[in-house]
């Protein structure tokens, strides 16, 4: 047996701090992009914790009836005599009223609760009535190219110049305003943003090997752009979508606010806020309340928003233990 014989049998592979066991490689290769950016989100304690607080919150909406029950104060009731100091000022917080009373003698924390099914029933049909119009016409103008690309783009140039708040109360005030006209102003008005960002996904991958091979297959435009391009331009669009709902939120609070959102005497928080704002001073929690329940909600759901931001991002630091 000659020394190269040797060295040969006795040779161990130098396995370098990249080298990975079989069992390593099986996991890392079985699991999918999404799965990877679900087991981020899952790391991530600032996304878990508020999307606790957003559970919270949707709980809070569900159960808004209940609080009604046990308090024994209905959304619209009001006490004149027990809810309102000699005065005629709100009730400040105590056994009866825990969050206090309103300038009417209603239950300030019955509102609030109710409140919440408004500003979310807003943000999330709003913003779904954004990311759909968004969508298609960013998929249509990043894949169907030329005159269509140009018109389209052009669209969402005029669009992302409109001054939003402008010209949402000129259309909410054109109209009787309610909470339908409120999703559709702010869905009219919102979708040029998902759109671009469609657009500029669909322009770097409408060229790729899949996407010919669809259009070899003698596949429609149509197809091609919702079965094999719009799954991989997902990840983007749900990033934008859970960033895009406390926008929605602030929008519809804005517009109440403003008095040509939700009209009284629906509980909304906007116009909680607008009809406190002369008592601030002699009752600050008719302010601070719905102030806090407008301002943890929207926080919570930036927050989230940017979990999964980080969570799709593949430069993301974070190390999958």
């Amino acid at each position: 047996m000659t020394v190269g014989d040797i060295v040969s049998a006795t040779h161990v592979p130098d396995e370098g701090p990249l080298a990975v066991g079989p069992e390593a490689a099986r996991k890392i290769e079985g699991r999918s992009p999404w799965q990877l950016a679900f087991e981020r989100l899952r790391r991530d304690r600032a996304a878990a914790i508020s999307l606790v607080i957003i559970i919270l919150i949707i709980l809070m909406a569900v159960i808004a009836p209940v609080f009604a029950h046990l308090t024994g104060h209905g959304v619209f009731e009001q006490f004149r005599d027990t809810g309102l100091s000699v005065d005629g000022l709100p009730r400040s917080p105590r056994s009866a009223f825990l969050f206090g009373t309103d300038d009417q003698g209603r239950d300030v924390l019955v509102r609030v609760a109710y409140g919440a099914r408004v500003s979310l029933i807003v943000g999330v049909l709003a913003t779904a009535l954004t990311v759909s119009i968004g969508t298609v016409i960013g998929l249509a103008a990043g894949y169907l190219g030329k005159l269509v690309d140009t018109v389209l783009a052009r669209l969402i140039d005029v669009m992302l110049s409109l001054p939003f708040l402008l010209f949402a109360i000129s259309l909410a005030s054109v109209f009787q305003p309610s909470l339908t006209i409120v999703i559709v102003v702010l869905g009219i008005f919102s979708w040029s943003s998902v759109a671009r960002i469609v657009r500029g996904q669909v322009l770097s991958i409408r060229e790729r090997e899949y996407v010919e091979a669809a259009r070899a297959m003698g596949a429609g435009p149509w197809r091609i752009m919702f079965i094999d391009i719009l799954p991989n331009v997902l990840a983007p669009i749900i990033v934008y979508t859970t960033l895009l709902i406390p926008v929605s939120i602030v929008g519809e609070a804005t517009l109440s606010y403003l008095g040509v959102g939700v009209q009284p005497p629906t509980a909304d928080w906007g116009q909680m806020i607008a009809e406190a704002a002369t008592y601030y001073s002699v009752a600050p929690w008719f302010l601070i309340f719905p102030s806090l329940a407008l301002l943890i909600t929207t926080l919570a759901f930036n927050i989230f928003g940017d979990g999964v931001r980080d969570a799709f991002d593949p430069r993301s630091d974070r190390q999958m233990g």
